[in-house]
């Protein structure tokens, strides 16, 4: 299946945020956890992953650290702050909004034959 571009756009700061809500993290650790959490529907690239790290990084909702392991190479590590947490609650909210008001136009039970679960 072939997701919308414009749906993944929307989802993709929320996705983000609740990523490194769970813990720092680095771009390639992202695009592999995206994928995980989508069964592998949503495959993000380097190109569109990136730009959306430095966007969230200019308004203060990750910081970054480059970090070099003792074996490999250098990484720069993503965590969230609080100013991303509290936008990560308002995406939070307006989500639930929107798939409330989905499911209540497509019926609750027929978003299961979908593979979306319960909502």
């Amino acid at each position: 299946m072939q997701i919308d571009k414009d749906l993944v756009a929307a989802s993709a700061t929320p996705l983000v945020l609740a990523i490194l809500a769970e813990g720092e993290s680095y771009g390639y650790a992202i695009l592999k956890h995206v994928r995980e959490l989508s069964d592998g529907e949503m495959e993000w690239t380097d190109g569109m992953l990136y730009p959306l790290l430095h966007r969230l990084h200019r308004l203060g909702y990750v910081t970054t650290e480059w970090r070099a392991p003792p074996e490999g190479r250098r990484r720069r590590y993503y965590a969230i702050t609080d100013e991303g947490y509290a936008a990560l609650a308002e995406h939070k909210r307006q989500w639930v909004t929107v798939t409330r008001a989905l499911g209540d136009i497509w019926g609750g039970a027929d978003l299961l034959p979908f593979g979306m679960g319960r909502v």
